[in-house]
């Protein structure tokens, strides 16, 4: 490249394109010409040239060609690989010495870092124009071929790029391990770890990520079938992950589905998982979106140590984030988990979870946090929230707003809510299950452990056969959170002694559920609502409640009358049933998490379904975008669609929901 230092003069480019004299970029097409518009209308797909005088010898251009940006040197020689999208800090060529990027600038509504040399001169490039995006395919659409592989797809997109994916069954064998994992941990078959990527399969249904080996059928249940990780020397599998998402900002992942993705000895099994530091204790803020998507394990074996965990799962968040047209099934802990985020800043939207441990798992998750329009049937425990003394720390779970004075969405000071949903026959023994998640209480739709300041409201509950909804404590006796964050041992719960962190539930609200037939498993304290907890301050409340099958439509309960007061009145002093009640008995031979100290009551006070074999259950049809195309810049594949991307034609967070 030509050495820069014929001059020591320092000249900035205007916001227009100049016309000083330099090559022409290598591959610039010989109709290039530059021109000058206003600030903020788009330059899309056309070349465009602007140079600064660096001296005699060097004068570096940027070039916008096919909807990308490339900057070159006087010579025509491409220096830098693109322009750096904010938030990102990603190596580039040199142009002769180091490159750096500079300050996100707003860019027609895109912010952009630009590159810029320190040879002997710098200049500062600036732009009216929205920085186009390329357009990856994955797999063959109506004849035209793209890449074999999502990964090989991922590794080649820059920031802003979309990848779209024909049908079809992707075995994604690799097992990546993300930026500071260890040999041993598990990995997953497709990593991404650039920001502002957006995966998007053309056919939700017919779109497969699949764990399976490459010449097994799709999704197979064979356990030889499954690829299981890397190996270690004493034999054990590390397990893998499907998609994840890694502490990057800005990624969507849509309208297709996944299966098979096992938990072994190094973790895994998250069938889709948005990563923001998974057992660091921190959130990450930064806005993500899954929408349009599917999740199954089709293989399980009684005994063996590999099974899929999680079908969509985030943990660390701070959000804005929106899973929104989203199905599991199959899954041994559950079907969709938001955890390890104390202010979520996240809306899980029109999901679908069924045939699981639990239908939704939620560790330490709270804030602005919203779960709605939704159904959980025919799990074991329809959904559950939790606190827990984990590597999901911070603990507790705790749904308060978080800014002083702040209103949240039912008008009081608590911005977690669980609304508009459907939570109805999970009365299910026969689904894979897996640590603490088999512990949840068969027959029960709506469970609240150790969790505080949670507004559960608006909701159908029915056909739950030991309760309709259920607050209790939460007795954590799991391994405590790693080294490094050991002032999150026990917050906000009582520490009993070494091994067992005591989570109470307090200051909930239960207001405006309808619900039917719950509590038909017949024993003592099978009800319809069900509150188990110390004398807290504030205590839970409980109003507004019906249930037309019983006398005055008052729904049946334990504590008797807990909708007149002292139970209906919201932020004083109350408790629920005491621990040694008959409720708190028939909870621990429910879950059978005291299994090995307290045993169930003899004789027909304890009728509770206990699992048999294992029955898991297809991927039924699923909705799938209507247009595939729409939102993604004109490609090959979208031949007719603008040249820029739009905003999809769904509800983000903070948005109403129909």
């Amino acid at each position: 490249m030509p050495s820069s230092s014929g001059s020591s003069a320092t000249t900035a480019c205007t916001t227009g394109f100049s016309t000083a004299a330099s090559p022409r970029p290598a591959g610039a097409s010989s109709g290039w010409a530059p021109e000058r518009r206003r600030a903020g209308r788009s330059r899309r797909r056309a070349e465009r040239r602007c140079a600064c005088s660096y001296g005699r010898r060097a004068r570096p251009a940027l070039d916008w060609t096919s909807d990308r940006l490339t900057l070159y040197d006087a010579g025509g020689q491409r220096a830098v690989d693109r322009v750096i999208y904010a938030g990102e800090r990603e190596e580039t060529q040199p142009m002769r010495g180091a490159m750096r990027a500079v300050g996100g600038l707003q860019v027609g509504g895109a912010k952009l870092s630009l590159v810029v040399s320190i040879c002997t001169c710098a200049a500062l490039l600036a732009f009216t124009a929205t920085a186009g995006a390329r357009v990856f395919h994955v797999g063959t659409f109506e004849g035209k071929k793209g890449k074999a592989s999502l990964q090989k797809a991922v590794d080649a997109a820059a920031p802003g790029d979309w990848i779209l994916v024909a049908s079809g069954d992707y075995k994604e064998t690799g097992n990546r391990l993300s930026s500071g994992a260890s040999a041993g941990e598990a990995g997953s078959g497709v990593l991404v770890e650039k920001s502002g990527i957006h995966i998007r399969g053309m056919n939700r249904n017919g779109v497969i990520i699949d764990g399976t080996k490459k010449g097994t059928p799709t999704c197979s249940s064979n356990p030889a079938d499954q690829e299981l990780g890397s190996k270690n020397t004493e034999g054990h599998y590390s397990g893998r992950n499907g998609i994840e998402v890694f502490k990057v900002q800005g990624v969507s992942v849509e309208n297709l589905s996944v299966c098979n993705f096992q938990a072994g000895k190094g973790g895994g099994g998250n069938e889709i998982w948005f990563n923001f530091g998974d057992g660091s204790g921190k959130q990450m803020a930064g806005a993500w979106r899954g929408a349009f998507l599917s999740a199954t394990d089709q293989f399980y074996q009684e005994g063996s140590p590999y099974f899929g965990s999680y079908g969509l799962f985030v943990s660390n968040t701070g959000g804005p984030g929106l899973y929104t047209q989203v199905y599991a099934n199959n899954m041994a802990d559950s079907d969709f988990y938001i955890g390890a985020c104390r202010d979520c800043n996240t809306i899980l939207d029109h999901a679908h979870a069924e045939t699981s441990a639990l239908g939704y798992s939620g560790t330490n998750s709270g804030g602005h946090l919203t779960i709605q329009n939704s159904e959980f049937n025919n799990n074991k425990s329809g959904f559950v929230s939790n606190s827990q003394n984990n590597d999901d720390a911070p603990s507790p779970q705790d749904g308060s707003c978080p800014k002083e004075g702040e209103t949240g969405p039912t008008g009081t000071h608590n911005c977690w809510l669980f609304t508009k949903n459907l939570v109805h026959d999970n009365n299910n023994p026969n689904v894979p299950t897996t640590g603490v998640a088999g512990a949840g209480p068969v027959g029960s739709g709506v469970v609240l452990s150790g969790d505080h300041n949670n507004i559960v409201s608006g909701n159908t509950i029915y056909n739950n056969g030991a309760w309709g909804i259920l607050l209790v404590p939460y007795p954590a006796v799991e391994e405590s959170p790693p080294p490094g964050l050991e002032e999150d041992n026990c917050l906000g719960g009582t520490k009993v002694n070494e091994e067992l962190c005591y989570y109470d539930d307090l200051g909930n609200e239960v207001t405006d559920n309808t619900l039917k037939n719950n509590g038909f498993f017949g024993n003592p304290s099978n009800v319809d609502l069900a509150e188990l907890s110390n004398p807290e301050n504030p205590g839970n409340c409980w109003h507004g409640n019906t249930d037309a099958e019983q006398l005055g439509e008052e729904p049946t309960s334990e504590p008797k009358l807990i909708q007149f007061p002292p139970h209906s009145e919201c932020g004083i002093p109350d408790a629920g049933e005491p621990l040694a009640s008959s409720l708190g008995t028939q909870v621990a031979c429910d879950s059978q998490f005291f299994a090995s100290v307290a045993e169930c009551p003899t004789g027909t006070g304890a009728n509770y379904p206990r699992r048999t074999k294992v029955e898991l259950i297809p991927v039924p049809e699923q909705r799938t975008m209507e247009n595939p195309c729409l939102g993604v810049p004109r490609n090959s594949w979208c031949p007719t669609n603008p040249g820029a991307a739009k905003t999809p034609p769904y509800p983000v967070p903070g948005s109403p929901v129909e």
